[in-house]
């Protein structure tokens, strides 16, 4: 382990979702999607960046099924560690969704206004079908209620990092789930 690794687990006040659970959880996710798009082909898993591509990674490898990918940005956060409620696209979709059956994928879903925009922005493509799963869901941190199919774990209001999700672009490296220590973002008024 190098010495910026140390210190990112260091940064850690603990580990919310280990490696493990992380991939166990994936396989039942994995099935749960199998067995609901069973009669239905052309699927396309569209994954929210950055956040989402390690969680796509894995789920796409579980997938039994084929599927193609594609990737959408979509930012509410810039540097702050709430969403700030302003939602805009910076990267689109490289294929056309019309008709398609559409798997969003996301890493957390906390005010629900980021994910509410872009569910209102591809039902607008017409695809055939548009279902959602989350790794991580805070429904305490709920202000739009946005239909999600497929929920990997339900999380306290924490302000965690790893496995794809991070904090001033660190952290995205690390394989769990854990809680950032609240000295190293208090600054921000979190």
């Amino acid at each position: 382990m190098t010495g910026r690794e140390r210190d990112l687990l260091a940064d850690m006040r603990d580990v919310l979702i280990n490696q493990e659970m992380l991939q166990a959880r994936i396989q039942e996710l994995a099935r749960a999607i199998e067995a609901d798009y069973t009669d239905k082909s052309d699927l396309l898993l569209i994954c929210v960046l950055k956040g989402g591509y390690i969680f796509l990674a894995d789920l796409s490898r579980a997938l039994q099924r084929p599927h193609e990918i594609d990737f959408m940005g979509v930012s509410s956060y810039g540097a702050r560690t709430e969403s700030s409620g302003e939602v805009r696209i910076v990267m689109d979709l490289k294929q056309p969704v019309a008709g398609r059956n559409i798997l969003v994928v996301e890493d957390i879903i906390d005010s629900g206004r980021t994910l509410d925009y872009m569910r209102r922005n591809l039902l607008a493509r017409s695809p055939a079908s548009l279902r959602i799963v989350s790794l991580l869901n805070k429904p305490s941190r709920r202000e739009v209620d946005v239909p999600v199919d497929y929920i990997g774990f339900d999380i306290p209001d924490e302000f965690v990092v790893g496995y794809g999700l991070d904090f001033a672009e660190l952290y995205r490296n690390l394989p769990f789930v854990g809680v950032l220590k609240p000295e190293l973002f208090a600054h921000l008024g979190h």
